[in-house]
């Protein structure tokens, strides 16, 4: 599992007039999930949808959906995202005062468990969770808007994380979001991360199924 590698197609940057398309551009370049970012406006600054498009992208595609929620009471929402078809529930560390038991009702829900760190937020502060955990999600901008350059300590954070995984025979998958393009996936996989989400990469060139290609070749090459 932790030598996989995943290219996830974030739809934030999609045109979503013409989603099913748009998706399924991307999935005939070897996506390999759908990436989900969910916005209130209040725990970022900037407001995207909820389950309700989750579940029209579950009509749409047979991939995964990883499902990212920045928002305020994730608790509130997690049942409902899973019931609209998330096969993936991200929460953020710095939101989930009780993670723990956020974690285990993700698992019992019947969905798999990410917890994301924002830029600032250091690794360490997931160690007493991390055997709970599927995959960790290092943000690699400042969440809230696409389009945003990649901040280079991220490659610390994801070495880290790699070398925990390997120390400790965990089983989690390392994900990284923003920033991220053909000029520097490679250095982001070879630090050791599995999944890659890419959303203005992929949906902002003319040719989205040779964009999702070129950089899944870069991965596994």
């Amino acid at each position: 599992m932790t030598n996989q590698k995943i290219i996830a197609s974030s739809i934030l940057a999609a045109d979503f007039s013409n989603l099913s398309q748009q998706i399924r551009y991307t999935e005939l370049g070897g996506a390999d999930w759908i990436h989900c970012d969910i916005m209130d406006g209040k725990f970022v600054p900037n407001l995207t949808f909820g389950p309700l498009v989750v579940e029209a992208v579950k009509r749409i595609t047979r991939l995964p959906i990883d499902v990212h929620l920045m928002i305020k009471n994730p608790n509130s929402l997690i049942e409902e995202f899973i019931k609209a078809g998330a096969n993936f529930i991200t929460v953020h560390q710095e939101e989930e005062i009780h993670l723990h038991r956020t974690l285990n009702r993700i698992k019992e829900l019947g969905a798999k468990t990410g917890v994301a760190l924002n830029p600032s937020t250091p690794v360490d502060t997931l160690n007493n969770v991390l055997e709970m955990i599927d995959l960790v999600l290092i943000m690699s901008v400042n969440p809230g808007f696409g389009g945003q350059k990649f901040i280079t300590n991220s490659v610390k954070k994801i070495k880290e994380l790699s070398a925990l995984r390997k120390e400790y025979g965990y089983n989690f998958l390392i994900e990284v979001d923003g920033g991220v393009y053909k000029g520097n996936i490679k250095e982001i996989s070879d630090a050791g991360c599995n999944v890659f989400v890419a959303g203005s990469s992929i949906f902002r060139n003319d040719n989205i199924t040779a964009a999702t290609i070129e950089l899944k070749n870069l991965v596994i090459s």
